[in-house]
């Protein structure tokens, strides 16, 4: 039995330059923060006493022979890629929702991918997770999205990711004082909306639309202001100061697309900022999902109290490692 712990992402600034049409041409920066709320996954080999080979169980349950029959399309590239023939049992556990702006499909990828390097007694750098992890979505699973969400899965931490130009990355952790930092953890609110939503579809129109160029000043726009906050957190300045830098990143990211947005969220952000928040926005690709705002602790309960649309409100903390093998037995007793 081999359990992985691996942690969702708060994507901060920067979000959308990490798509490869964008920063292998331009370059890019990300400032993320992989959080205490996690992806569990179990694996073990599957004893031979049923009559199917494979068993994987998350929202649904799959039994099915070969990976070729598995439907699920993390889980059966990985097994894939990794070479695994032998039957196994795979169990998904999720702290927060799929589908919801934090990063959890990544962080399933990379998890599962640092459970069969385990099942196969490798130790990986956090390097090639998510090099493995960005090459499985991107190049065998054929998904849109961009490169920080594998990354941050794997590495944890606060963190500074650039990009470009060309495809090679740097990751940088961002060292703040110990104060400062809890401070900064003391300010986001976080919240879920209950929507959930296919990210996939609205970052196919992302990078439609960095292709035809349609989005250029918005991404430059945003890529700016993510080297303003950075400047901002390096000099250890005020949070109202950094909540205005991510108001008008929002302002920018919204206008990627139609579908980024409505006018329930608008309203949303409109509602928490005349509450008290600096500024906001919502997670990952956009469309739902959950939301986040930096906003003074002491006007914490009146953005709640203004926003009873918010289904949960969930507390928030940094979380320094990235993916970790937690509970690693190679136990077969005689089978």
């Amino acid at each position: 039995m081999i359990i992985t712990k691996t942690p969702y992402r708060l994507s901060l600034f920067g979000g959308g330059t990490d798509y490869r049409p964008w920063f292998e041409e331009k370059g890019g920066v990300i400032i993320t923060s992989a959080m205490a709320r996690y992806c569990y996954l179990s694996i073990r080999r599957l004893p031979p006493f049923f009559n199917y080979k494979t068993r994987v169980v998350y929202s649904k349950m799959e039994i099915v022979n070969t990976p070729d029959e598995i439907l699920h399309p993390a889980v059966k590239h990985c097994l894939k890629f990794m070479n695994i023939q032998d039957g196994l049992e795979i169990h998904h556990d999720g702290d927060l929702p799929a589908r919801s702006g934090i990063g959890s499909s990544s962080s399933f990828t990379v998890g599962l991918l640092h459970a069969l390097h385990a099942l196969k007694y490798e130790m990986v750098t956090q390097k090639t997770l998510a090099d493995e992890a960005i090459h499985v979505e991107h190049d065998l699973m054929g998904e849109h999205v961009g490169i920080q969400d594998q990354i941050i899965a794997a590495f944890g931490g606060l963190r500074v990711i650039e990009m470009g130009p060309g495809n090679a990355y740097k990751v940088t952790p961002l060292i703040l004082p110990p104060d400062y930092l809890r401070a900064f953890e003391d300010h986001i609110l976080l919240g879920f909306t209950g929507i959930s939503r296919i990210s996939s579809t609205i970052a196919e129109t992302h990078i439609r639309n960095i292709r035809d160029g349609s989005s250029t000043d918005h991404l430059e726009a945003i890529q700016t202001l993510a080297s303003e906050a950075l400047d901002l957190f390096k000099k250890n300045e005020d949070f109202e100061k950094i909540g205005a830098l991510l108001h008008r990143s929002w302002l920018s990211k919204r206008r990627f697309s139609q579908d980024i947005t409505t006018e329930a969220i608008d309203d949303l952000f409109e509602t928490a900022r005349k509450a008290g928040a600096f500024g906001g926005k919502l997670m990952g690709a956009g469309g739902g999902g959950f939301v986040f705002f930096l906003a003074p602790p002491e006007r914490r309960q009146a953005i709640k109290d203004a926003l009873p649309s918010i289904r949960v409100w969930v507390p928030f903390q940094i979380e320094m490692a990235g993916s970790e093998i937690v509970f690693h037995s190679d136990l077969t007793h005689g089978v």
